[in-house]
């Protein structure tokens, strides 16, 4: 993949979605679609991720996303382009 063929994605996921393993499941998810980036709690309780990668393989998290792992409830997904700040592997924060 080009470095210009590279689209990175902020998504912020509200519901039940701390204490549900989002974040593990998340990265695992990423890692299938070879994105980069990373997953953490916000304060908020929602969940907040920043993806990289080929707009396919975010389109396809994105999808994932609004079920998330098994016990989450996700209530809402939102997503706007973000920068890529050249991360190589996908972290949990």
């Amino acid at each position: 993949m080009t470095k210009a063929s590279i689209q990175c994605r902020r998504f912020l996921v509200q519901g039940q979605v701390q204490g549900v393993f989002y974040r593990a499941s998340t990265q695992a998810e990423a890692a299938q679609h070879d994105l980069t980036g990373w997953v953490r709690n916000r304060d908020d309780g929602r969940v907040e991720v920043l993806a990289c990668g080929s707009n396919a393989g975010l389109d396809a998290l994105e999808t994932w996303l609004h079920d998330g792992p098994p016990r989450a409830v996700v209530a809402s997904v939102t997503s706007e382009p973000a920068d890529d700040l050249g991360m190589s592997g996908f972290e949990i924060i």
